[in-house]
This record gives structure tokens, sequence and C-alpha cells, in this order.
């Protein structure tokens, strides 16, 4: 069940005009994407769309959800602006009608769930990516409380356990061929939320069963 703490903090922050984490794509989303073959994608907790709709104009069939109706109807709107297309579902991900292998890529790009369910929803996932499909992730690490100490304008949770570190996506994802998988530190530039220096986990996996 949603938090609705938890929801009305998104609807609020994609509430206004200007875009949150900006309309460009996250980079290492871009970098990924275009060494794979345009398929079927699915992005979960996709806010304001920046990354499903560039998706979708390097004709890839996009999917994404988020429990925001605000972030939904922002997405729309840049979809729009920029020619294209994309299905977008609001609600908890138990509750919409995604089909076990699905997609033919998962990009989760700081998709972060509160620490007592985000396991839960990455295996939940990962039955939705048919076999040789790929996950794409980028999320704020466990180190990256220390960055925000330092600047708070960089962004990402406050709290430890809504954070990431290697072994919990080793163990979220034991099916895979980890072609990347590993903690650096990045310089952020993503509208309004995500400034300067920070700590990230990125991981790029083939599911092999």
């Amino acid at each position: 069940m949603t938090d609705n703490t938890w929801l009305n903090r998104w609807d609020e922050r994609y509430s206004s005009e200007e875009f949150a984490y900006g309309t460009e794509p996250n980079n290492y989303l871009r970098e990924m994407l275009t060494q794979l073959t345009p398929g079927k994608i699915l992005f979960p907790a996709e806010g304001e769309g920046r990354n499903a709709v560039f998706a979708a104009t390097q004709g890839w069939e996009v999917s994404a959800f988020d429990i925001s109706a605000n972030g939904r109807n922002k997405a729309l709107q840049l979809a729009e602006q920029l020619g294209t297309t994309i299905d977008y579902q609001v609600g908890e991900l138990s509750a919409l009608n995604y089909q076990e292998q699905q997609f033919d890529a998962i990009a989760l790009i700081y998709a972060h769930f509160p620490g007592d369910i985000k396991s839960s929803i990455h295996q939940m996932l990962n039955q939705y990516l048919r076999k040789g499909g790929f996950i794409i992730f980028e999320a704020f690490s466990k180190s990256h409380l220390e960055y925000i100490a330092k600047n708070e304008k960089v962004g990402g949770p406050k709290d430890i356990e809504s954070l990431f570190s290697i072994e919990e996506i080793k163990a979220d994802f034991p099916d895979y061929d980890s072609i990347e998988l590993t903690e650096t530190e990045i310089e952020l530039n993503e509208g309004l939320f995500h400034n300067g220096t920070g700590s990230v986990i990125r991981f790029v996996g083939q599911k092999t069963i």
C-alpha cells in the first residue's frame, strides 16, 4: 500500500511547470541504450518521463509507470512535444498488468523505492524481463549520504535503506551476466534536484534464465 506521504511528496515535486530533473535523458541510460537493438522497454518509477520519452525517440516501444499522476501528465506532454508516444500507467507495480517476459529491457534510473519494498519490486520486475533481456540501472549508493551532507543540491534519499549497494544488486538480480556492476563517483546536472558530485551504483546485466 502506498504511503500517502510518499505519494504527496512526488505529486508535489512534479506539480510545477518546470521539470524537476530536466527533460534530457540520464547520461548513462543514453549511453547504454545506443548499444542495444530497440525493442520493448519498461521504465519503473519514471516520474516526468525524460528517460522514457528519449527511448521512444530512439525507436523503442516504451512502457512506464509511477505513483504520481502529475509525473504522468508531464511525461505525456513531453512525448507530445517530441512527436512520440509512450504507454504510461499510474499505480503500484503489483496492481499493474504487465506480463511475464514482456520486455527486452528494463531501465531503473534513480528508481528509489522505500527500503522495505525495494528488493521485492526488483524481484517482481525480474519476471517481466525475457531471457536474454537487459537491466540498465543507475541509482545512488549507500556512500551517497556523505555527499548529501556536503551538498544537498545533489539530491537523493537521506535514509540509507533506500540507497543501494553492490551486494544488494547481486542479491536482487542473481540470474544475470553482469556486463557492468560498479560503485562510482559522478557529476550530476539534471534539472533542479540532481546537481553536484554524487556516488552511484551502475549495473548492466543480461538475464540468463
